[in-house]
Formats: structure tokens, C-alpha cells, sequence
């Protein structure tokens, strides 16, 4: 599937503010699932974009605008192909992820984070899950996902910082939410598990439905999306005699696998690592905020890759390293 994403940001501000450095994370990813086929980024004020690949795999788009000014757009656009991906049908024994080279490769995503800081009532509600489950590793992270998604979505009623005992306890949140208290679920398992952040191709979050074709020419109705969350949680699975992960992408904000209209940008242990944008300025600091996704769908015809894009061999070569 071929889609266009225009990610814009806004900052208006009170009185003119310098010296404001960003970093941006809105490019999609180019990896096993999705390629990147063209990638840009302009600023209001103008200003020199460079990027850099940081820990976790993902670019990062850096601009800094020195001179005074009242106002401070982002347009990042970008055209991405995605494909779907077949998930394994049977794993490992659960005593799997107990072995010690495994939990040593992935030890980052068993630690607890910022806002993947587990509770008594969270791992209570994970055993319980995993306690309908059968001793495959596969079958634990499913009955995990599908109860990890028994919340109600609900705009508005959370921040960025909620602890996941509050998500739990409150029964509701958003995407972020979702995604966060499902990794800590994983994580006070034993199952490694990262956050994903994105955009879906949709009308709904909560449910995920496709969006209907709208003319001819296969090009879909443009439509207005926020930035989305999802889990990978790493399933241990034996292939052709030998020992290895899958990673296996779930979305528990509406119970579905992630596929084709589910564009990665970037992975991490938690929301903090792929915060969309963040920065600092001089200045006062009150200032109005307003963000906006819009995507739609493509015919599949050649376009080519862009120059600078972020599709260059070593930048493939270092998303693919994460996978």
C-alpha cells in the first residue's frame, strides 16, 4: 500500500522568542514492512534541517532558528509503501524467556521507564491474562493483548505522563495509553516489548476501520489522523532448527494486528524516546499549540527514491539492525 503523510506543527507565541532548537521524529522508518519512497521537511522561519539515526533506530530531524519570531511551523511530508507481514503461528515454551541470553539481548525492553512503571495492580492483571493462556509464548502475548485492550477509548480524559496503574484503574485513555500499559504487561512477564510510534491510515482509533475508496484512480479521500502508538513484543520461535526472535506488532488501542496502513516512524522503550517534537527556545513562554496529520492513499505507480530522503544504503542498513 502506498500512502502520503503531511505532519505540521504550529507554535505561535505570545511575544518573539530566539535561539529555538527542535529535534523532529516524523519520518517513516524503512524496514522489513515499509520503505520510505520520498521524505522532506520545510520551517517557517526558514531554517537548515540536518538529521542523524539515534539510538533506538530512528531519524531525527534537527533545525534551530536564531533570529526573533512569533511563529514557528513544522511540514514534514512524506510518501511510504507498506506491506503486511505474517505473524508466527506457534513459539517457544513460556520457560523460553527465562533464558539468560535472551533476557540479556533484551534487557532495555524488561526494564521499567518513565511511563512504563508497573504496579501491584498491573501485574496482578497480566498473570491473570497470561493465566488463560497455554504454555506457548505466542499464546500468553495474545490473551495479554486482547485484555490489554479492554479499556474504553477515551479522548481527552489522560496526559502524556499517567502512570499505566492510573490507565488501568481509570478503565480509558488513548493510543498512548494503551500501548504503554501493554508493554508494562509484557515487561512484568518477562516478554520483551517496545513502543511504536506512527500514523494509521483511518477515520476511527478505536476501531480501526479501513477508510472507503472515494473516485477513481485508487486514490483514497484524504482524511485528518493524529499520531498513533502501538507495541512489538519479541517472541522467541525455532525455525529451521535453529533459535531466534520474531517481532510480532500489535495494536491493543483496537485489537488488531498492525498491517498495511499502520506507518512506523519510530521505536523505543516508551513515548519519551520518540516524542514527536521537543525543544527549547528564549523566551516567554506562553504560546499556543496546534498539530495536524492528514493522509491519504496512492495508486502504486513508480516514483522513485528522493535524494536525502533517508533512504540511503547505511540508513536502511541501521533501521534494519533494530528489527
Amino acid at each position: 500500500m502506498r500512502l502520503d503523510v503531511r505532519y505540521t506543527t504550529r507554535f505561535e507565541y505570545a511575544a518573539p522568542v530566539v535561539e529555538s532548537q527542535n529535534e523532529l521524529r516524523a519520518c517513516p522508518a524503512s524496514d522489513h514492512r515499509q520503505q520510505l519512497v520520498h521524505y522532506d521537511v520545510t520551517t517557517t522561519p526558514s531554517s537548515r534541517v540536518s538529521w542523524y539515526v539515534d539510538y533506538w533506530g530512528t531519524r531525527v530531524d534537527a533545525f534551530g532558528v536564531r533570529g526573533p519570531h512569533q511563529l514557528l511551523e513544522v511540514v514534514a511530508s512524506a510518501t511510504v509503501e507498506t506491506s503486511a507481514v505474517d505473524r508466527p503461528e506457534t513459539s517457544l515454551p513460556r520457560a523460553a524467556v527465562e533464558d539468560v541470553g535472551f533476557r540479556d539481548r533484551y534487557h532495555e525492553l524488561l526494564e521499567r521507564s518513565a511511563h512504563v512503571d508497573w504496579g501491584p495492580a498491573v501485574t496482578a492483571a497480566a498473570h491473570r491474562h497470561a493465566a488463560a493462556a497455554g504454555d506457548d509464548v505466542l499464546e500468553v502475548v495474545m490473551a495479554v493483548h486482547e485484555g490489554a485492550a479492554d479499556l474504553a477509548y477515551a479522548p481527552g480524559e489522560t496526559y502524556v505522563g499517567v502512570s499505566v496503574e492510573e490507565v488501568l484503574a481509570a478503565g480509558g485513555g488513548v493510543c498512548q495509553d494503551f500501548a504503554h500499559l501493554a508493554v508494562a504487561m509484557y515487561r512484568c512477564l518477562g516478554i520483551p516489548a517496545r513502543y511504536v510510534s506512527g500514523y494509521f491510515f483511518t477515520r476511527d482509533d478505536a476501531t480501526g476501520a479501513d477508510v472507503e475508496v472515494h473516485g477513481h484512480g485508487g486514490v483514497e479521500a484524504e482524511v485528518e489522523v493524529e499520531t498513533h502508538a502501538w507495541v512489538e513484543v519479541a517472541v522467541p520461535v525455532e525455525e529451521h532448527g535453529h533459535r531466534r526472535e520474531r517481532w510480532l506488532a500489535l495494536d491493543p488501542t483496537n485489537r488488531q494486528p498492525v498491517g498495511e496502513r499502520h506507518v512506523t516512524i519510530g521505536r523505543g522503550r516508551d513515548y519519551d524516546d520518540v516524542a514527536p517534537l521537543r525543544g527549547a527556545f528564549s523566551g516567554p513562554a506562553e504560546h499556543e499549540l496546534s498539530v495536524s496529520v492528514r493522509m491519504r492513499r496512492l495508486a502504486r505507480e513508480p516514483l522513485g527514491g528522493v535524494p536525502g530522503s533517508g533512504t540511503s544504503p547505511q540508513h536502511q542498513q541501521q533501521a534494519q539492525q533494530q528489527q
